[in-house]
């Protein structure tokens, strides 16, 4: 009998890797800031080849917000290269959670049977003061950990 793994892991490892999507229309601001806190979860948590991050928009904007890009500088991440971009309805069909940024009204299309949804109900925070574009921001990555909290529990439950 192999040994278990010390740490529970989100996926067995025969399985493809654990699918987190974030969404919401542009892709410029509250989606963009997940997926940065997604990728500093997994690699905190060692979880580099179990989970697999996408973010994307319905109306993808042509570039992420700058109050965004400079709110994520102050906590140290450089995505000024970052570029919204489309999520695919194969993507959100894949996924194992979906969380979307308050924008609940999106037409993401059909997700797959057992996808979680998450509407984390976020304001925009394109247009804000530099204050609560941080306020927002902090509270994504704490919604970030918790999804992450939540995906490693339910994974180590079904085990």
């Amino acid at each position: 009998m192999p040994a278990l793994p010390d740490t529970p892991t989100m996926t067995d490892h025969d399985t493809d890797p654990t699918r987190l999507a974030f969404v919401c229309v542009q892709n410029a601001g509250r989606s963009q800031m997940s997926a940065v806190f997604a990728e500093r979860e997994r690699d905190r948590r060692g979880l580099d080849t179990e989970v697999e991050i996408l973010t994307g928009g319905t109306h993808p904007a042509d570039h992420v917000h700058e109050p965004v890009v400079d709110a994520m500088a102050d906590a140290g991440f450089d995505i000024a290269d970052r570029v919204p971009r489309a999520i695919t309805e194969a993507e959100l069909q894949s996924a194992d959670y979906v969380a979307t940024m308050g924008c609940s009204t999106l037409e993401v299309g059909t997700v797959g049977p057992d996808t979680k949804v998450r509407d984390w109900d976020l304001e925009d925070p394109d247009g804000k003061d530099p204050e609560r574009v941080r306020e927002i921001r902090d509270e994504i990555a704490d919604r970030v950990a918790s999804l992450f909290d939540e995906a490693t529990a339910t994974t180590a439950e079904s085990q």
